[in-house]
């Protein structure tokens, strides 16, 4: 028969905080084949915790060093494993024939048997006398350990339990039978605010916050507590308990004792030994309360409860000194391992002696992923037990509170990203539970608190964290999004502005890879801001914040050269080994950044149009622009005739415009074709387009013919070689045209800004909310031509709407709308095209009609002999000022050849003035004002009189006199 072991205040099948021993001498009763035998253990230190096994014991001291016990030889020696002589251990716990440590950095240590996976070190490790550290688990913020027969669990600070090992019973509480060499998260005690794990032979007993009790594993003996002897294979509430709040948990070999905060003790299960404690059947399937001596003087509470292989104890203490004990486990080791319990007392002390061994607390405690994890919890109704992947537990400001006040301290900053350098490498890609997630959260609000305050900066420690969040699996980096985004908009403002403003930095710090402006650097800040944009967009409502929070103003030189390596390498036949560009993230790029991006690369194309390569160089086409020769009497059939017959190459070069055989090249004639140009032809005398009932917005007609189409290519090219050739253009379309443009799909708001009648209907029948909707004999028709007379119900209402906008803007103008598309992109390049959002793309083509006049004013220069004090100026001003809104737009045209301002504002638009020239003798007063709208030059004639400057100019302002001069 094997020897076997019960220490004194200890456990058989796990170890309890509460089994301390505050003695250098520890006793055992040895059981043999000859009965009983005492044996005594002599230590060097102070033990305060022991936990045996069927031949294994481990020692624990007040100063963290284990003692393994041999107990082979006739004495019991404690020697201390050569893998744990300089790491302090809060926690043992012992098996059958393993042993489990937990170190006061909150990492965990096996070793022993490990031949059903106990040792939690993955397959082909069957025993190992050597303890070895569970990296699987090295990030979770742990703070209890358990183990049983052949099993091992982990439990950490907000509830999350793991198991690994034997499970032919299910004692691991998986929901099978299937054996574990690897900690695995017990998913069925999610969000169960579990406090306590104990492990008996080959079941398990969980306690919750709330006083509730699991039990799993074996049923043999009634172990379990549900009036069965069944095994459970997934945690199972014991119902027989309800209505009474348990305090504490033990696990025997084959029985449980738990005990309420009514001081009562109840056990069930294996009692041939008397170790239920009370009479009666031998094998109870439900508790059973355990009759206890009583004090005369009623002053005894009971304080713990323990279970070993075939007996129990109970301590007690009198009521005064109730309190006065050592908290529970779990409490006294996240006061022991949280940050934010330590930085008043980091902070509070200011003498260089306790500074130096302050430094080397906090470069320990931020070295810890599991410390940082368990820190700055939110406690509020103990909220972080809640902690789940739409969660992460933490009270961020809480953080942002204290690691200002921490990083008010000299030079603790270094020692803080010292130690956060020194610990992300370590972290797993995927960690076992989302607690092993929350120092992504917590890191962010780090570096947000450095930039804030405006420290040295520095971007490693931000490069550092990129690259460790790239380097997690998908599922954790959901997890991570999903947390962010249930943030408030402002604190995910500060997020992105973190991120943001690193990029910025490593963009502006050179040099440049060959290949590349984006450095392997700047790629992970890249991808990170990438996630958190991604994130945003599957936002609705307020939550979400404004794309442009994003974005950055990107500098020309790095623009440009960006630029030149992504065409170069687009070029590349090795489309898998290509570079990173910030061309691939758009959403980056602010608006001005994203036009001086087209607007560079449509110019190098018509460069590269103008010539071609030759052996002996590049020679001049001979004919380097594209021409339109244009009568005004017959304006958009001569256009129609000469782009038909132009070859598509043709499109790219630099458009110029002549207008009834005049043969002068200028801005204005251009800008003129495409004013007048779409002013006819999307208008609702031309017949090609169908209007809203507002007459205020145009569609594409759903019936044509095939020359019809080729118009509407036609239409796609010359809509191209507007935003090409960089004219904005009359196009009152509504938005979902440069959705369509882009790829993105038509929503119910774009039918809403279309026809707002129709959108209205939809909206309401997605509003309803009674059960009758069907009996409104709302059909599907043509959405549905398998079955014409469907009728709209609550179920299908919603694929009704997304079927009557496809339907609008998809199917019923699909071969037209393409033509356009083909066209449009004859001209275009789609990935260029493509850096822009819809509504700037429409912005870019149309402008907008917010006219600031003072900003006009403002931004206007004066060629000599004119200033700004000059009367010819200041009357010019004054008369501008009494014009009507309608006449000052007239003006704007005049002067840039656009009606509308462009989309970055009338910052964009810097009115030159100047004198204009006339012949010697004559009088100015007979001359009107001239623009030159290229360069939006107005040159002024010096008028005599306010009056006659008022008249030259209105007369000047007539809309169609310059294009029919």
């Amino acid at each position: 028969m094997r020897p076997s072991f019960a220490a004194v205040r200890a456990t058989t099948g796990e170890e309890s905080g509460e089994n301390r021993v505050s003695s250098r001498f520890s006793q055992w009763w040895k059981v043999t084949t000859q009965g009983l035998s005492l044996e005594f253990v002599d230590c060097k230190e102070e033990i305060q915790a022991v936990s045996c096994g069927d031949d294994v014991v481990t020692l624990l001291s007040e100063r963290g060093t284990v003692f393994c016990v041999d107990t082979t030889p006739a004495h019991f020696t404690p020697r201390t494993p050569k893998a744990l002589c300089n790491i302090a251990v809060s926690q043992v716990a012992c098996g059958s024939q393993h042993s489990v440590a937990l170190t006061k950095d909150g990492q965990v240590y096996t070793w022993g048997q490990g031949s059903r996976g106990q040792l939690g070190l993955g397959e082909g490790i069957f025993t190992d006398s050597s303890p070895q550290q569970l990296r699987a688990l090295s990030a979770m913020p742990l703070v209890q350990i358990a183990a049983g027969g052949e099993q091992s669990f982990a439990l950490s600070v907000s509830g999350g339990v793991f198991s690994w090992g034997r499970n032919d019973c299910g004692q691991l509480g998986l929901g099978d039978t299937t054996d574990r060499n690897t900690p695995t998260h017990v998913d069925y005690l999610n969000m169960k605010k579990t406090i306590h794990v104990s492990c008996g032979k080959d079941h398990t007993t969980i306690l919750t916050k709330d006083g509730v009790v699991f039990t799993f594993g074996s049923g043999q003996y009634g172990q379990l507590g549900h009036n069965s002897f069944r095994d459970e294979l997934r945690p199972r509430i014991v119902a027989e308990l309800w209505g009474a709040k348990v305090t504490k948990i033990a696990c025997g070999r084959y029985h449980t004792l738990v005990l309420t905060d009514s001081n009562r003790v109840y056990s069930f299960g294996h009692g041939e030994q008397g170790q239920l404690g009370h009479l009666g059947e031998s094998h109870p399937s439900v508790p059973q309360r355990v009759h206890l001596p009583t004090d005369t003087n009623g002053g005894i509470q009971l304080r713990n409860i323990f279970a070993g292989g075939t007996c129990s104890f109970a301590t007690s203490t009198s009521n005064e000194d109730l309190h006065q004990g050592s908290n529970t486990t779990t409490t006294s080791n996240v006061s022991q391992h949280s940050i934010d319990n330590m930085i008043d007392r980091w902070t509070s002390k200011r003498d260089s002696k306790s500074w130096k061994e302050i430094k080397l607390e906090i470069h320990s405690m931020f070295s810890s992923a599991s410390c940082l994890n368990q820190s700055f919890l939110d406690r509020s109704r103990e909220k972080h037990f809640q902690t789940s992947p739409s969660y992460s537990g933490l009270d961020l400001s809480l953080a942002q509170v204290k690691l200002e006040e921490l990083m008010k301290r000299d030079n603790v900053l270094e020692v803080v990203e010292a130690a956060v350098l020194q610990m992300l490498p370590s972290l797993d890609e995927t960690p076992l539970g989302v607690e092993g997630l929350r120092v992504y959260l917590l890191l962010n609000k780090l570096l947000h608190v450095t930039q804030e305050r405006k420290w040295r900066q520095s971007t490693k420690l931000a490069d550092a964290l990129a690259a460790a969040m790239l380097s997690l699996s998908a599922e954790s980096l959901q997890v991570i999004g999903d947390w962010w985004s249930s943030l408030s908009p402002n604190t995910k403002v500060k997020y992105v502005k973190v991120w943001k403003q690193a990029l910025s930095m490593t963009l502006s710090c050179g040099p440049f890879p060959c290949n590349s402006v984006v450095s392997s650097r700047d790629r992970n800040l890249l991808l990170v801001l990438q996630q958190l944009y991604n994130a945003n967009n599957m936002i609705a409502g307020c939550q979400r914040i404004p794309e442009n929070t994003f974005c950055l103003g990107i500098n020309y030189a790095i623009l440009q050269e960006d630029l030149r390596l992504w065409r170069s390498e687009s070029k590349s036949k090795d489309v898998n080994d290509q570079p990173v560009f910030l061309i691939n993230f758009p959403f980056v790029m602010d608006l001005n950044s994203k036009i001086t991006a087209f607007n560079i690369s449509a110019s190098w194309t018509q460069k590269e149009h103008q010539a071609y390569l030759t052996p002996l160089g590049w020679v001049p086409h001979s004919e380097p622009f594209f021409g339109l020769k244009l009568k005004r009497a017959s304006l958009l059939k001569g256009t129609f005739e000469q782009l038909d017959a132009a070859h598509c190459s043709d499109f790219k070069k630099p458009l110029v415009v002549y207008f009834d055989e005049d043969p002068k090249v200028t801005d204005v004639y251009k800008r003129d074709l495409f004013h007048h140009l779409f002013k006819d032809m999307v208008s609702t005398q031309s017949g090609m387009f169908k209007f809203n009932d507002s007459k205020t917005l145009a569609w594409f007609p759903s019936k044509t013919t095939e020359k019809e189409r080729k118009h509407f290519y036609l239409f796609g090219v010359l809509c191209g070689l507007a935003l090409y050739n960089q004219c904005i253009i009359h196009l009152p379309f509504p938005l979902v045209l440069f959705k369509k443009l882009l790829d993105v799909k038509p929503s119910l708001e774009d039918m809403l800004e279309f026809e707002t009648f129709d959108g209205q209907r939809l909206q309401e029948i997605l509003d309803y909310e009674g059960d009758d909707l069907e009996e409104k004999g709302i059909e599907w028709v043509d959405l549905d031509p398998q079955n014409p007379g469907k009728l709209v119900t609550n179920e299908n209402k919603e694929e009704f709407v997304d079927a009557y906008v496809n339907h609008a803007f998809n199917t019923s103008v699909e071969s037209v709308f393409q033509e356009f598309k083909r066209g449009f992109f004859q001209v275009c390049e789609q990935d260029l095209v493509k850096l822009f959002r819809p509504e700037e793309l429409q912005g870019v083509m149309v402008g907008k009609d917010v006219y600031d006049w003072a900003k006009l004013k403002q931004n206007t220069g004066y060629e000599p002999e004119y200033h700004v004090g000059h009367p010819t100026i200041q009357m010019f001003w004054e008369v501008f000022h009494e014009l009507t809104e309608e006449q000052k737009k007239d003006f704007l045209w005049f002067l840039t050849g656009y009606r509308r301002v462009p989309i970055l504002g009338m910052d964009q638009i810097h009115m030159m003035v100047r004198v204009r020239q006339i012949m010697q003798g004559d009088s100015y007063d007979k001359h009107i004002p001239e623009s030159l709208t290229c360069h939006s030059i107005l040159q002024l004639p010096l008028y005599s009189t306010k009056s006659i400057m008022r008249d030259r100019l209105i007369t000047a302002l007539t809309p169609e006199r310059g294009f029919r001069m």
